[in-house]
Parts: C-alpha cells; sequence; structure tokens
C-alpha cells in the first residue's frame, strides 16, 4: 500500500530512541523530510547525522518539550528548515511513576504539556498543509491500573481525552488527530531492558501478562503510528489504536 507520504514534512518529538526513532525512520522511509528533538544534543546529532548518510533530509536540536517557549521556538524553526509542517508525533514523556510532587509536575510539563505546547505551536503550519495529521503516543497505561499507574497512567489518559479533543474541533479545517497506545515494548537501553537487569521477578511478570508470549517492539508501534499520520488514514481521526499484543483485558469500545 501506497501509503501518501512523500514530500510531506513530518516532526517527532523524543525522536533519537525506541519507538520515537522507530516512527522516525519509518517517516523517512516513506518519503518525508524529518524533524527530530530530544534532550540530548549528541544522541540528536548522532540520529541526524544517520538519516543524511541515508539519503533523509533531516534536522534536529536538543530541546525539553517540557520547556513552551523552547519547543514553541524549535517547531517554528523546524518548519522553516523543512518549508513547512504535515505531520507532528509527539513522543516525548517524562516516564514519571514516582507519586509524589516531582513525579506529577514532571509528568504534566513533559507529557501532558509538552503535547499540548507542540500542537499549539505546529497549528499554524497544519491549517496550511494538505494532509495535516497529529498523533500523540500514549500508553496502555491510560486504560488500565497497572505497574505505571500514578502519574504516567493519568496524563497518558488525559492525552488521549486532549487528542480527541483535537480531532472534533479541528475536523472541519482537515486537520486529523489520533493517538497510538503502545504495551510492554522492548528495545535496548529503554525501560524494559533495565528493569531486566534491576529486576528479574517485575520483567517475568511483565512479560507473563503477554498473551503472545514477548513484549513489543518499537517498530511495531512505529506501523500503527505512521499508518495514521499517513494520507491513507484519510477518514480516522479521534481513534486510539492499541498496539499491545492483546495485553490489556478490557474490551475496547
Amino acid at each position: 500500500m501506497d501509503l501518501g507520504l512523500k514530500g510531506l514534512k513530518a516532526l517527532v518529538t523524543g525522536g533519537t530512541k525506541g519507538i520515537g526513532r522507530a516512527i522516525v525512520e519509518t517517516l523517512a522511509a516513506e518519503g518525508c523530510d524529518v524533524a527530530i528533538c530530544a534532550r540530548n544534543s549528541h544522541e540528536v546529532a548522532a540520529a541526524v547525522a544517520a538519516l543524511e548518510a541515508a539519503g533523509v533530509r533531516a534536522t534536529g536540536a536538543a530541546v525539553d518539550v517540557s520547556d513552551g517557549s523552547m519547543l514553541k521556538a524549535w517547531v517554528a524553526e523546524a518548519a522553516a528548515t523543512l518549508h513547512g509542517l504535515d505531520i507532528i508525533v509527539a513522543n516525548a514523556s517524562a516516564m514519571a511513576v514516582s507519586d509524589d510532587d516531582e513525579g506529577w509536575s514532571q509528568g504534566f510539563s513533559t507529557d501532558m504539556m509538552g503535547t499540548v505546547h507542540l500542537v499549539d505551536a505546529a497549528m499554524p503550519f497544519l491549517l496550511a498543509s494538505k494532509a495535516p495529521a497529529i498523533v500523540t503516543i500514549s500508553s496502555v497505561s491510560a486504560r488500565e491500573v497497572d505497574v505505571a499507574s500514578g502519574p504516567y497512567g493519568v496524563f497518558k489518559a488525559a492525552i488521549i481525552h486532549y487528542t480527541q479533543l483535537q480531532a472534533q474541533k479541528l475536523a472541519a479545517h482537515g486537520v486529523r488527530a489520533n493517538s497510538v497506545s503502545p504495551g510492554t515494548t522492548y528495545f535496548q537501553g529503554g525501560v524494559w531492558d533495565q528493569i531486566k537487569d534491576s529486576d528479574p521477578a517485575l520483567y517475568q511478570m511483565a512479560l507473563d501478562l503477554n498473551p503472545m508470549g514477548r513484549m513489543g517492539a518499537p517498530q511495531e508501534v512505529a506501523n500503527a503510528a505512521v499508518f495514521l499520520a499517513s494520507p491513507a488514514a484519510s477518514f480516522i481521526t479521534g481513534a486510539n489504536l492499541v498496539v499491545d499484543g492483546a495485553l490489556t483485558r478490557g474490551v475496547h469500545l
């Protein structure tokens, strides 16, 4: 299937590793020019260099998405470099699970407001696009009380609500907004890779809960996100696509 992404301009926050990196590489492989950010400048530079070496037009910067002014300035800069924006993917997360003031503050400023500020900053460019799409990365922790409950689960749930609100508000303008909710996703250097070594009992418990007998891979989540971002999903908006190998047990109505 031709997703219709060739020549479009995409921006991804948290795009240097894991799910974000897989989304960026998949968008690029489908013909998108890409802009990425993350907090680590060396990782951003390495990711941009790898993309450019593969023949992709790419730009990136070290950005703390919890800083609304910094994020807004970078979005404008990226749009100027790419000559517009068609797709934004809000992927950055504080991964805050601690039930204390710091955890709640980090989750709110990075996950929630990082998403809101990204959408606000990108909106003028999306409204000028012929194929505008917003994709937010949520989590199965948004819909079930699990080991990541607390700030992480609460704000991931709020992101789904926010995204569906945007879908309703922006449909008449042709801007689509959808969420992707990954289940447990394993990649080298990721959270579950770290837990595998630091807390093998928790890792095994999480693995045992997966009906497919394994955790997901970043590419499997990226495939869903890129499809939703693409013109091939032109009549899909306000959806939350769960990519979890049947991990969650609730009925998705």
